[in-house]
């Protein structure tokens, strides 16, 4: 508790000097930090910034990785001009001077999927990619926004049965080791499979849990509802850290 309160009193002291909600400030705090508290004495567990971000660069270790999503999502690599010109009939620049012919710029994301659709007779999904395409290229999308706001996705694979990580989210004794000064509030779940959380009150967690063996299993999530660009960054740099002082907690705790 002890230990909590103290570091509560930094995020606030964080928020009055720089402005930022309280999530924020706690997010930016504890990507900084250099271990996790373990509230049963055991030894910190390493975690710098620049080893997990070494890690996602080189996989090593089960490092995390950004996930594609669906066209509505983040599209940072685009799908190759070849392939919608192979689907659609035409490549990315025809299709964005015939929205912009028909005044796309002032439509919504819902009409411009609809009319590609349903006057272009484009099949669903790639009415999607094309949108989210058009947006990003007129600026009225960026990478990762979604119609609730940005989202990032992650993954870990942790050398541990698939049933720990699952405990490792949902028991708040066991979070607390790994996750801490967080709001986490778990809304389904389907042990060990999936569950779906509140997360600092304002933002959501969509988790999947695989086993790939007896010994072995991927952890995979969504963390949507994000305010903006940077929010999602900030996201992006604090699960890479969160996930790798995860995998080293369950990987030398074995028993």
């Amino acid at each position: 508790m002890t230990r909590n309160k103290s570091f509560k009193q930094r995020v606030r002291a964080r928020m009055g000097r720089t402005g930022e909600s309280y999530s924020a400030a706690r997010r930016h705090l504890l990507v900084r930090a250099d271990s996790a508290p373990d509230p049963a004495g055991a030894a910190p567990v390493s975690t710098t910034a620049g080893a997990a971000s070494a890690d996602a660069r080189t996989g090593a270790g089960g490092a995390v990785r950004d996930r594609a999503t669906a066209p509505t999502a983040a599209m940072s690599t685009r799908i190759p001009d070849a392939s919608v010109r192979e689907r659609t009939g035409r490549d990315y620049a025809g299709w964005f001077a015939l929205l912009d012919a028909w005044g796309a710029v002032g439509r919504t994301h819902t009409e411009i999927a609809a009319w590609l659709v349903e006057e272009q007779h484009m099949p669903g999904w790639w009415a999607q990619t094309v949108t989210v395409a058009y947006e990003q290229a007129r600026g009225l999308r960026v990478p990762g926004q979604k119609k609730d706001g940005f989202a990032v996705s992650a993954s870990k694979t942790v050398n541990v049965p698939v049933e720990r990580v699952f405990a490792a989210f949902t028991e708040e004794g066991r979070r607390e080791r790994w996750l801490p000064a967080s709001t986490l509030s778990v809304r389904t779940a389907t042990e060990p499979r999936r569950l779906t959380a509140d997360f600092d009150h304002a933002t959501r967690l969509t988790v999947g849990f695989t086993a790939k063996g007896e010994n072995k299993a991927v952890v995979a999530f969504e963390h949507s509802k994000l305010a903006d660009a940077e929010a999602a960054e900030a996201a992006r740099a604090f699960w890479r850290q969160r996930l790798a002082v995860l995998k080293d907690l369950l990987e030398q705790d074995r028993g």
